[in-house]
Parts: C-alpha cells; sequence; structure tokens
C-alpha cells in the first residue's frame, strides 16, 4: 500500500471538499490542519478544484490534499499540476489507474462489486473506494462482498454522517471513511468557520474515540508531513 494511504488510518476520516470559489481554501486548510483532520479530498465536481488544490498546498504545505471525482487522465495531469498527493475516483476506470500507476500517483478507484473489485486486486490495487457506500448496503455490503477478498481495504463514501461513521471506523476492513458533513460549501459561503471548525473538531475526537487515536499521533503525522516538506524543498534548494 503507498504510504500516503497508510497514512488515511491515521487520520480516520477524509474530508470531501466541493468548492466554488477558491477564495476559501486558505481558511479550510488552516482549519482542518488545526483541528486534528490535516487531509482533504478536493473533488473535480467544480472549475474551482485545480485552483482550489494549489492554494491549499501552497497555503499549508503539510496538509494531505488530493483530488477526488477524477474522471479522466486530463484531470490527472491537472491534479498532479496542482499538487494533489492522491486522486480518487467515484468508479473504476483502469485507464485513469494505470495512468496514475504511470506517474507514481496513489490512486483510489470507487468499488461497488465483485467484479470491481477483482479488476483492481488485478490492477495491482489493494486499496479501494466504495461508493456510494451507504445507497449501496452499507458496512453490511462491504463485509458480504468484500469477504473473499482479504488483501482489499476501504475507503466507504457516500452517505458517511456522524451517526453512522463509528460503525465503519470499527470494523478492520475500513481504513478510513470519506465525509462531506463538516466541510459544507454554505457553511463557507456564510462565513461559519466557527461552525466548520466544531465539525472538524467532532469528527477527529470520534476517530480518537473510535480508534484510539490521541493527539500525540495526529501531531506526529502532522510533523512527519511537514519534515518531508521542509527536505525536499531544502533538497531543491542545495
Amino acid at each position: 500500500m503507498k504510504e500516503i494511504f497508510k497514512q488515511f488510518k491515521e487520520i480516520g476520516i477524509i474530508p470531501v471538499v466541493v468548492m466554488e470559489d477558491a477564495q476559501y481554501a486558505e481558511k479550510l486548510a488552516d482549519v482542518l490542519c488545526d483541528n486534528g483532520l490535516p487531509c482533504a479530498e478536493v473533488t473535480f465536481r467544480t472549475a474551482a478544484a485545480a485552483e482550489v488544490i494549489s492554494r491549499m498546498v501552497k497555503h499549508r504545505p503539510e496538509l494531505l490534499v488530493g483530488a477526488g471525482t477524477v474522471l479522466t487522465t486530463q484531470e490527472v495531469d491537472l491534479a498532479i499540476e496542482a499538487g494533489a498527493k492522491f486522486i480518487v475516483s467515484p468508479g473504476l476506470n483502469p485507464e485513469v489507474v494505470r495512468y496514475c500507476q504511470s506517474k507514481d500517483m496513489p490512486v483510489a478507484p470507487g468499488t461497488q462489486t465483485p467484479s470491481e473489485m477483482e479488476q483492481a486486486i488485478g490492477l495491482g490495487l489493494d486499496f479501494v473506494k466504495f461508493f456510494p457506500a451507504e445507497p449501496a448496503g452499507g458496512l453490511k455490503m462491504i463485509k458480504a462482498v468484500a469477504a473473499p477478498y482479504g488483501q482489499l481495504v476501504f475507503m466507504p463514501t457516500g452517505g458517511i454522517t456522524p451517526e453512522n461513521v463509528r460503525v465503519y471506523l470499527s470494523d478492520e476492513k475500513i481504513l478510513a471513511c470519506g465525509g462531506s458533513w463538516m466541510v459544507k460549501q454554505q457553511m463557507m459561503a456564510d462565513g461559519d468557520w466557527d461552525g466548520i471548525t466544531k465539525l472538524v473538531r467532532e469528527a477527529a475526537t470520534i476517530v480518537k474515540e473510535v480508534r484510539g487515536r490521541g493527539k500525540q499521533a495526529v501531531n506526529s503525522l502532522y510533523r512527519k508531513n511537514k519534515s518531508d516538506y521542509l527536505q525536499k524543498r531544502k533538497l531543491k534548494i542545495s
């Protein structure tokens, strides 16, 4: 498994960001970094996605920023150019997966059926998205359909809420969950950063309570990302 995806286990809940206006990128990056969820999957559902990724990465280089809803190789290129560290897709497109692999870009395509899971394994993957999680049957469906595929772990996304996320995080087949409830676009537009901060903190607390992840572990991950960035910058300068 790619090292970046191993970090998902520590973070537990991956904020799924849909942002129409990139002006909120820096503020959201601060809130995520400073309140226990140092990661963002910025979806390519809006024209601002690449700019949002770029601004987040430049503002808080230690933040683990990736691109979601990536459907084409062209969008992979845009994400890489913007500074994305991972790619997530709603479905499994072998062309997109292979293209990411050729670029050494970690990729988590969406799966739902045994056929798609076997295809993912055939492509050399051991971590995939399960989407849409709740409409497709939730954790019961994941456990039933994935039973023959012991090498796979999942990131359920779609219908994940504060009310059901604990059940997912408690299962060993779940590496992390994708959720958008703590980073609602309307809350950003309304300037409700106190509300967003509260929801991010509550999500981080859920992970801590379910998986025993303390502040020390989060700070360690935060420092590792920042240290890696500073080391790369040092090498580049020298």
